[in-house]
């Protein structure tokens, strides 16, 4: 092979453009992430199931939203939503362990590829089951009586705040499953997610709670998120007047934002330091 020919041929080395193959290995790797799904169909449905269960206990059996002017369903709903954006996080840990402790990322790197793909396409196939998510949790929110009352330009918004808090997550358990490197220690990292999701404003207004907790809650990232949202939707919002109530959809950006500034580095970083 002449030295023209072997400087013209694919991959990420050759004279076809980096991003280019960088777009081509990370759909490569997408792919293969969806392909689970085919083959191992019951983790996808306990995800999708599983929050919609919480929205129908907490709807009808414990009674989220209790106390707010209005339809209750109406506060309840977007905050499920902000709160689907935490669960599932355990399989894309899980995946990343496994995919770790069984040697396919040292597979990989013996292939020519862009090493930051494999980390791409995990988090790709974890965004696109997060769409699939809320469209579910939309339906069955909308089957017992939530509405949204701004139009679709805000319920776009909402969305687009939603999966950009799962963005926001996805890294933090990305590097944290790195950090934990076997799936046995994923069971106890992902109980972090529990506190998070569970101190907010999403089953119940900071007003309902003592002082000092409804001030912690209120500035909680997934309270932000579930503010804004339901002030996109319309619905009842629960407002105590503190600044972080009042500047919910500013927050909503710049905590994702600022998460996503701490851990896509850390993660990339850990990566980058595997494959030495």
């Amino acid at each position: 092979m002449s030295a023209a020919t072997t400087a013209a041929a694919p991959g990420p080395g050759g004279t076809t453009s980096r991003p280019v193959w960088a777009l081509a290995d990370s759909w490569t790797m997408t792919r293969r992430e969806l392909a689970h799904w085919a083959r191992q169909p019951v983790g996808v449905l306990v995800n999708l199931v599983f929050p919609v269960m919480l929205l129908l206990m907490f709807t009808y059996l414990v009674g989220g939203g209790r106390g707010v002017p209005g339809d209750p369903t109406e506060y309840l709903v977007p905050g499920m939503l902000a709160l689907t954006m935490a669960f599932g996080l355990e399989a894309t840990m899980l995946a990343v362990t496994q995919d770790l402790g069984k040697g396919v990322i040292d597979r990989f790197r013996s292939m020519p590829m862009v090493p930051g793909a494999v980390l791409v396409g995990r988090s790709a196939a974890d965004m696109l089951q997060s769409v699939l998510s809320l469209a579910v949790m939309t339906g069955v929110g909308y089957a017992v009586g939530w509405r949204w009352h701004n139009g679709a330009a805000a319920a776009l918004g909402a969305v687009g705040l939603l999966l950009l808090l799962r963005f926001a997550m996805l890294w933090v358990g990305i590097h944290l499953a790195m950090v934990a490197g076997r799936p046995e220690m994923v069971t106890a990292v992902q109980i972090l997610v529990w506190p998070v999701g569970f101190l907010s404003n999403v089953f119940a207004t900071p007003a309902s709670m003592p002082g000092w907790l409804g001030a912690v809650v209120e500035w909680n990232p997934m309270s932000a998120t579930a503010t804004a949202v339901r002030e996109l939707f319309g619905n009842p919002g629960g407002a105590t007047g503190s600044w972080a109530a009042e500047h919910a959809g500013l927050l909503a950006v710049l905590w994702p934002v600022a998460i996503i500034a701490v851990f896509f580095p850390l993660a990339v970083g850990r990566f980058a330091r595997l494959s030495r």
